[in-house]
């Protein structure tokens, strides 16, 4: 996945905002699923997590691109 680019349109930003959302949301999933059992690869499962807080932090990013707060750093 490419690094989030302010310059473009807001159109394409809120597309990325969508697709980030629902792969955090199957990944949280996927990550439960593995919890509930006794994982049989804990590497998988902590790569899987790491994606998730990736993920996390890029819808972040993006969110703050579309919606700036002016507040934030007064």
């Amino acid at each position: 996945m490419e690094p989030n680019d302010p310059t473009e349109p807001t159109e394409v930003l809120q597309a990325r905002l969508v697709e980030l959302r629902i792969e955090h949301r199957d990944l949280d999933e996927a990550i439960s699923r593995m919890t509930t059992t006794p994982p049989d690869d804990q590497l998988l499962l902590r790569r899987l997590k790491k994606r998730k807080l990736l993920i996390k932090d890029r819808i972040s990013a993006l969110e703050r691109m579309l919606d700036p707060d002016p507040d934030e750093y007064a």
